[in-house]
């Protein structure tokens, strides 16, 4: 069995900062992080080879060199092979052309029997990129995937996580299935793992190497554009009733009689 893993590295969302003068990311000095969401989709592809040994778990991304710690950090969880796409040509990339570019990563790396993504990443929240991906490559998709109850020769049926509860899917194999962080606790690296990792060539691909037209990547290719990023205002301070309960409640309908809220 053979189980490809997308995943992004991404800004760690505690330590961001916007500029407010043009409304853009600060990036410098915020540290990097392998997306929680992907690392969900790797733990589910890692446990699969613990049951089937003979199974062999590959990891893709897309972004800059740098890229390369995170894909690191999943071979020392356990991964065999990592895989990165960066070029130039693949810079200001929307989901769309993410996808795009993703799937000819695939079709490079090779036969598979599942795709494993994280529903969403930290830094977008879209949750396009998945669907997207199995839509370029023409497969069946479960997301919000919350359990792997079992696979089959063919199938494999899974929980789907919804509002209010699950459903249960039997989907084709080959697919695509996207992680939610309800389905597994990922699990650590080791020092043997971490040691392995940094002995490990990555394959760096570029638009020649995966054959795609520059038209058809990055930014040429992408229909959506960030308009801008902004922080909402601050909110003012809070207001502390005291008293009895009904001294309270008397001055809350008072207050919100005078802002005509009532």
């Amino acid at each position: 069995m053979k189980i490809i893993v997308c995943v992004k590295q991404v800004p760690d969302t505690n330590e961001i900062k916007i500029d407010p003068l043009t409304g853009t990311l600060m990036r410098d000095g915020v540290p990097s992080i392998l997306n929680p969401d992907d690392a969900n989709a790797l733990e589910a592809a890692l446990r699969i080879k613990d049951e089937h040994p003979d199974t062999e778990v590959d990891v893709l991304s897309m972004g800059p060199e740098q890229a390369c710690y995170a894909l690191r950090e999943c071979l020392a969880m356990g991964a065999d092979n990592a895989y990165l796409l960066s070029s130039r040509a693949f810079g200001g990339a929307d989901t769309c052309s993410t996808s795009t570019t993703l799937a000819y990563g695939v079709r490079k790396i090779g036969d598979f029997d599942f795709i494993f993504t994280g529903r969403q990443a930290i830094d977008g929240d879209t949750a396009q990129v998945g669907p997207q991906l199995a839509q370029r490559l023409g497969l069946p998709i479960a997301t919000y995937v919350q359990n792997i109850r079992e696979i089959r020769e063919k199938t494999v049926i899974v929980e789907r996580q919804l509002e209010d509860g699950y459903e249960i899917l039997e989907v084709n194999r080959p697919c695509v299935l996207t992680a939610v962080k309800e389905l597994n606790e990922p699990r650590y690296m080791t020092v043997i793992g971490i040691e392995n990792a940094y002995r490990k060539e990555i394959p760096v691909w570029n638009e020649i190497d995966i054959g795609i037209d520059p038209q058809d990547c990055g930014l040429n290719a992408s229909p959506t554009k960030v308009f801008r990023s902004f922080t909402p205002p601050p909110k003012g301070k809070g207001e502390m009733l005291t008293g009895t309960v009904n001294e309270m409640a008397q001055s809350l309908v008072t207050k919100l009689m005078e802002k005509h809220i009532l």
